[in-house]
């Protein structure tokens, strides 16, 4: 084996879906240098730093772990080799010369819309020359850039079909960090989605910041129609939505296309007029509850996920009991609920009346026991019903598997390894809080 094949990438993901796959396509465009992926930033002689802007304390934890990768790059430079590290993502984006002044170890930075670029920009630096920050906004140059022909690490794959955000929700910085709302066009999603398929995939999740905001042609409720056409792609899912994307069109596909699973992630951030208000979210509680209203007049059995965020700036006690009154009326399946913490250059970050930490924390604990309790009680009601699991990989115990309802749960079921991939019946005997166990049901495989 060459040297040159004997290159070794490692890359730490941190965030979003999108931040998922978009690790997954910088590993594609890195391989035909001969990188290929270790586990261990030590082996590494490229690091990638994937990361995220959104959660709290984002930056800090790049910055300990650029701190971490500066000791590891000296130690291989003292046995004389070299490691090269990058940051890419959404801090990059945000944070981008200042990286690169205050952790001289980095050799370059990669905005979301420039990884494509990323062999050009490894060759520049080994060359020492060059520009070494690419942050600009040009997502049509990156998905161009890309071949749609991908290596998936399983039977289930994210596909990203829009990116950016024009909402400007006064708590976020996507805007900032991703840019405008861009769609793919519909024929390189599918192109992408065929090789998929043709690799085994056999379910797609399609992804944007604002995926329900898909501006192809036939918007998002065309595009899934298109590709649920695909032999061999068995199920579609979408993430993230905003409830003023959510349209009539898209509301009927989910009771008239078999291959979108019943399961919606739409996020809510509160349950206060006046708190979405200051939020910039642009709908209202009661328009909220309306929308699932009709979401489950056409598919009742559909499964409900959201966000919520708690002690945003002015929130009082009459708005959070407002928050868990929602919760109660719509019944969560599962829910991801965080404190609000301020992102610099955030309209909310200069908003009057800070929530005090201690009350933050303490409405976030209410909130999670009530939506872990829903979530219990979706997965308890599970138990008994026959349903069709996608089986992804071996579980921890051997003669295991684990797949996915259609409603996104974990399943756990003794099976031969040869039903991976494979839709199979099965009986759900038991549920935990994040999760089913089953068994297969004597000849009822699905598919």
């Amino acid at each position: 084996m060459s040297a040159h094949a004997r290159k070794r990438l490692y890359i730490k993901t941190y965030g979003c879906q999108m931040n998922v796959y978009d690790s997954e396509r910088m590993a594609d465009v890195l391989a035909p240098l001969g990188y290929g992926l270790t586990e261990r930033p030590a082996d590494a002689d490229l690091v990638v730093l994937n990361t995220c802007h959104i959660r709290e304390k984002a930056t800090e934890k790049v910055y300990s772990e650029l701190g971490q990768l500066k000791r590891l790059k000296e130690a291989r430079a003292a046995a004389g080799g070299e490691m090269t590290i990058a940051v890419a993502g959404c801090v990059a984006q945000a944070e981008g010369e200042e990286i690169m002044r205050r952790q001289p170890a980095v050799d370059l930075v990669v905005g979301p819309q420039a990884y494509h670029q990323l062999p050009e920009l490894i060759a520049r630096t080994h060359r020492a020359r060059g520009e070494r920050l690419a942050a600009d906004f040009a997502p049509q140059t990156k998905f161009d850039a890309l071949s749609p022909e991908r290596r998936p690490g399983g039977v289930a794959a994210f596909l990203t079909v829009q990116e950016g955000c024009d909402k400007f929700c006064t708590f976020c910085v996507v805007p900032y960090t991703r840019g405008a709302e861009w769609s793919r066009p519909a024929e390189a999603i599918e192109a992408e989605a065929r090789a998929l398929a043709a690799r085994g995939v056999r379910e797609v999740t399609l992804l944007g910041q604002n995926v329900n905001a898909y501006a192809g042609e036939g918007g998002l409720a065309g595009l899934i129609r298109r590709l649920a056409r695909i032999e061999g792609l068995d199920r579609i899912r979408y993430t993230t939505s905003h409830p003023r994307d959510m349209d009539q069109a898209l509301i009927a596909a989910h009771a008239e296309v078999p291959e979108l699973m019943p399961y919606l992630h739409l996020p809510v951030q509160a349950g206060s007029d006046r708190v979405l208000k200051a939020m910039n979210r642009a709908h209202t509680a009661g328009g909220y509850l309306r929308l699932i209203e009709t979401i489950r007049a056409h598919r009742p059995d559909i499964a409900i996920s959201g966000d919520f965020i708690v002690g945003f700036p002015g929130e009082r006690e009459a708005d959070f009991e407002a928050t868990l009154e929602l919760v109660r009326e719509v019944g969560y399946a599962q829910a991801f609920s965080f404190k609000y913490s301020r992102r610099p250059g955030t309209p909310a970050a200069a908003l009057p009346g800070q929530v005090p930490e201690a009350v933050k924390e303490a409405r976030l604990h209410r909130l999670q026991a009530l939506l872990e309790e829903q979530q219990g009680a979706f997965n308890a009601a599970q138990a008994g019903r026959t349903l069709p699991v996608l089986f992804e990989k071996a579980g921890r115990r051997p003669g295991q598997l684990v797949g996915r309802s259609p409603y996104l749960q974990a399943v756990h079921a003794e099976a031969p390894d040869r039903l991976i991939g494979q839709i199979i019946a099965v009986r759900v005997e038991s549920a935990a809080a994040h999760s089913l166990a089953g068994r297969l049901e004597a000849g009822l495989e699905i598919a």
